[in-house]
């Protein structure tokens, strides 16, 4: 068993809001590792290239991140999986699935805005899983707020506590750089190329005489006031509060010009560790000890190559290594399956994999059997927990327009519900005529339109529901679901695998539910 290829591996996911400039550092992290050689705006006004990370058509209109991509690359002896994650709060499911499949995350704060109000739940879902996040202050080529204001944002929003490891000197028009706490030196700043390619860095000593040349009187003063203060009153750099999410090592920089970049990666590897424990209703598998292989899927990607109309799933190796066509127990199939055509991604670029270690994610491809959450195995009695189901707080009614297409439709609205970015139910009483869409945010219904317009041509009509709370059916209920008695603003519906659910409008109508049916116990999540 190589454990040393193991020990190599760190596995991150990247999470931030809209236009916070996310995209753009993975590419630069992309240009350092070597897998790019020069790296395009995601907004494509200086170069003409799209984001190298935005693989489906609607990404690329709207310049923004709506599926979760992977890619790998090496960098001074390390072997760099990043989960790039969407960035808008209506895609929050599938960044706590992707960060179910990481051990650390960072995130992506834009400078002159702070933590903002639709991303807290985003970043609320980082704190969730007790990961350690590093925070990557973007956007410093821009006017910025104070930092000094910005710490207390990530505290005081998200309960985190913070650590600058370097900090800024001005800001915008006037940015000279960033002073590195550890190595008491200043890193000047300079504009080199629209971003495009690595800059060159002057260091300059704190106590050198021609600091005030270098940055001006009065930059000088204030960074030596700050540092006063952040010696006094800041955190001290503490690994093991780090480890398990309850302080976040900060970081200045503008990743669009490229500056600090660097210095974030090489200080990022050397502080996060080699691929984490993962948890198994028996215990742990611990990837530095056990040999066997064992992997979960935490995304399903229909139709990335709209050619091959194929089915990816995304697995993160947790132990073990993976050779191609090996056998493995697929477990909650209860079936031993050769997994074949694994590939690994550089957006819509793939390779072929012939092997993969534990920490690494491959896609590996999916004939319609896994679901998220799947276990994939050489030994028998490993089984990793669930991923939980987040309930949906947007309904609608959807039909196909041309109704000779109903086979395409059906297809297309199963394909997109096993990928977990919708959940489908029907009338309570009814087969399949009427389908009821749920979402987690409202521009998963303008995904799945243009998903099921391009990938199965079939044009559908949505009618929004007034509903916004679900509860599932407890299987210990003794009430007879028939002869519930329900409020004006209830509706009755069933999943997939046909368990009974209510919806409501309102959420004390849940509660008047409970009391005027004695036996009845609603539970608001859905297990997978």
């Amino acid at each position: 068993m190589n454990f040393e290829e193991i020990s190599k591996r760190r596995t991150f996911a990247i999470i931030s809001h809209p236009d916070a400039g996310k995209t753009t550092l993975t590419e630069k992290f992309l240009l350092y590792g070597g897998a790019i050689n020069l790296a395009g705006s995601v907004k494509g006004k200086k170069t003409a290239k799209y984001a190298v990370s935005d693989w489906m058509e609607i990404e690329k209109e709207r310049g923004i991140s709506v599926t979760s991509s992977v890619m790998q690359f090496n960098y001074e002896g390390f072997c760099i999986n990043i989960l790039d994650t969407p960035g808008h709060q209506d895609f929050s499911e599938d960044t706590y699935r992707t960060l179910m499949a990481a051990d650390s995350a960072v995130m992506v704060i834009d400078a002159g805005k702070g933590v903002e109000a639709q991303t807290i739940k985003l970043f609320k879902v980082c704190v969730m899983r007790k990961i350690p996040i590093f925070t990557f202050i973007n956007k410093l080529d821009r006017e910025a707020r104070d930092p000094f204001e910005l710490l207390d944002d990530i505290e005081s929003v998200l309960g985190i506590r913070t650590c600058p490891v370097n900090w800024p000197i001005g800001s915008g028009k006037n940015f000279k750089g960033v002073y590195d706490r550890q190595t008491k030196q200043i890193n000047k700043f300079t504009a080199a190329n629209a971003g495009m390619k690595e800059v060159d860095t002057q260091l300059i000593e704190l106590d050198d005489n021609k600091l005030d040349d270098y940055i001006g009187f009065d930059y000088a003063d204030i960074l030596k006031n700050d540092i006063e203060l952040l010696d006094g009153a800041s955190d001290e750099l503490d690994m093991d509060k780090v480890a398990v999410g309850e302080l976040s090592p900060v970081f200045f920089g503008s990743a669009l010009t490229n500056f600090g970049v660097q210095t974030f990666l090489e200080r990022f590897l050397r502080m996060t560790s080699s691929p984490l424990k993962r948890k198994t209703h028996e215990g742990y598998v611990d990837p530095m000890k056990d040999e066997f292989f064992s992997a979960f899927v935490f995304k399903i990607q229909a139709n990335m190559n709209k050619a091959h109309r194929d089915r990816i799933a995304f697995m993160r190796i947790c132990s073990g290594e993976y050779d191609a066509g090996m056998e493995v127990i697929h477990v909650q199939g209860n079936k031993k399956i050769r997994l074949n055509q694994s590939t690994q991604m550089m957006a819509d670029e793939r390779k072929i994999v012939e092997k993969a270690y534990a920490g690494d994610i491959i896609g590996v491809f999916d004939p319609g059997i896994f679901g998220i959450g799947d276990t994939l195995t050489t030994v028998n009695n490993v089984e990793f927990e669930g991923i939980p189901t987040f309930a949906p707080e947007h309904f609608a009614r959807v039909r196909q327009v041309d109704t000779m297409k109903r086979k395409q439709f059906l297809k297309g609205v199963y394909q997109i519900a096993q990928e977990g970015a919708i959940q489908i139910f029907q009338e309570y009483n009814t087969g399949m005529e009427e389908i009821i869409v749920g979402v987690v945010g409202v521009l998963q219904f303008e995904v799945l339109t243009y998903r099921l317009k391009n990938e199965y041509n079939v044009d559908v009509k949505l009618d929004k529901l007034p509903y916004e709370h679900i509860r599932w059916i407890d299987e210990s209920s003794t009430v007879d679901i028939d002869k519930i008695q329900g409020t004006s603003d209830m509706k009755k519906i069933k999943d997939l695998k046909d368990r009974p659910l209510l919806i409501f409008t309102h959420p004390w109508s849940v509660r008047m539910v409970e009391e005027r049916n004695e036996g009845l116990i609603l539970s608001e999540f859905g297990k997978n």
